[in-house]
């Protein structure tokens, strides 16, 4: 039998459900508990069906058991408010926290444009002209074959997950002065948590606009359209490029970009673009999401658990492969 690194998803929402499709999809990840707080929560009786661990306990009723079941990898998607207490207590463990949430307390990733840089893989250099290289941003990561020094990965937005790689795709070719992202997605695929969320969604998308995609400004805005039928998720990026346009490397850039994020997100697709007018680039998609469990126009949230799926994915193989090592994190978060 192949190894695998078993996994715990606490929260069984929309998200957490559609996400533990994915990992069972996984030949690396072997999801094994489902963390929630209601006995009678759809995603938990779900959970068991499928042959999966569950407590209605919250965190505290999955940390007797990570340890002695041997997860790993915990995925949070549950609410910004109390994603820090989640991850000290399981990184307390040992296990490394994978955060779906907009609280950002770890490293942003996305996946095409910096996940390698979070398993210790070198970073492209800059280019000439001093753009940021694919890969750019503010992740810590382990030295191959040693001691992973940041137990918390953000997976940022779905609208972050969307966009980000477009901003990153213009500015490595030349310097963006300023990047603008809006997301636009169906009422229908955005629940209570992220309505919730929405300041910080905001906040944690413009800073990963500027720390991963490279825009030295970043603003994002994200609009919920009550429309029936629903409609799928629709992103415009723009960024305001410094010096000479270079339309032919941004746009094969953009295109090869797309096609990375294709690789995970088959639903991904450029609509417009690049468009050019004086020094403002401008590209437009939409995401179809899988259908796995969520309907294929919440692309927003797909995107979403793919790429958490994809990340865990790359921190398995290096783990298996015995290159990275995860660190318990000693907090007193366990007596409290």
């Amino acid at each position: 039998m192949r190894p695998t690194i078993k996994c715990a998803l606490i929260g069984p929402g929309n998200i957490g459900t559609d996400l533990l499709a994915k990992l069972q999809r996984s030949p690396v990840l072997e999801p094994v508990w489902m963390v929630g707080i209601d006995p009678a929560s759809d995603g938990l009786k779900k959970a068991r069906e499928l042959g999966l661990k569950t407590t209605a306990e919250g965190v505290d009723g999955l940390l007797p058991h990570l340890q002695a079941d041997g997860v790993q990898i915990v995925f949070d998607a549950t609410s910004a408010y109390v994603h820090a207490e989640n991850s000290r207590k399981v990184n307390a463990l040992g296990a490394l926290m994978i955060d779906l949430t907009p609280a950002a307390i770890g490293p942003y990733c996305v996946p095409p444009v910096n996940l390698l840089q979070h398993v210790g893989a070198p970073s492209p250099g800059r280019s000439q002209d001093g753009a940021a290289p694919l890969g750019g941003g503010t992740a810590r990561s382990a030295k191959p074959g040693g001691l992973l020094s940041e137990m918390n990965v953000n997976m940022v937005t779905c609208g972050g997950q969307a966009t980000i790689p477009m901003v990153a795709a213009v500015s490595r070719v030349q310097p963006v002065s300023y990047g603008e992202i809006v997301a636009t997605v169906s009422s229908r695929s955005v629940g209570p948590g992220t309505r919730k969320n929405i300041d910080e969604f905001t906040r944690t998308t413009a800073g990963a606009v500027e720390k991963v995609g490279g825009a030295k400004k970043g603003k994002a805005i994200i609009i919920i359209n009550p429309a029936e039928p629903p409609l799928m998720m629709r992103d415009t990026v723009h960024c305001l490029v410094e010096g000479e346009v270079n339309r032919e490397g941004i746009t094969e850039s953009v295109h090869a970009m797309i096609r990375e994020v294709q690789k995970y997100v088959p639903g991904y697709r450029l609509v417009n673009g690049p468009v050019f007018d004086g020094q403002r680039v401008s590209i437009f998609l939409e995401v179809e999401g899988l259908g796995d469990y969520l309907p294929k126009y919440a692309g927003n949230l797909d995107i979403m658990t793919a790429a958490a799926a994809r990340t865990a994915e790359m921190f398995a193989q290096e783990i298996l492969a015995g290159r990275l090592v995860l660190k318990a994190t000693p907090t007193a978060a366990l007596a409290a």
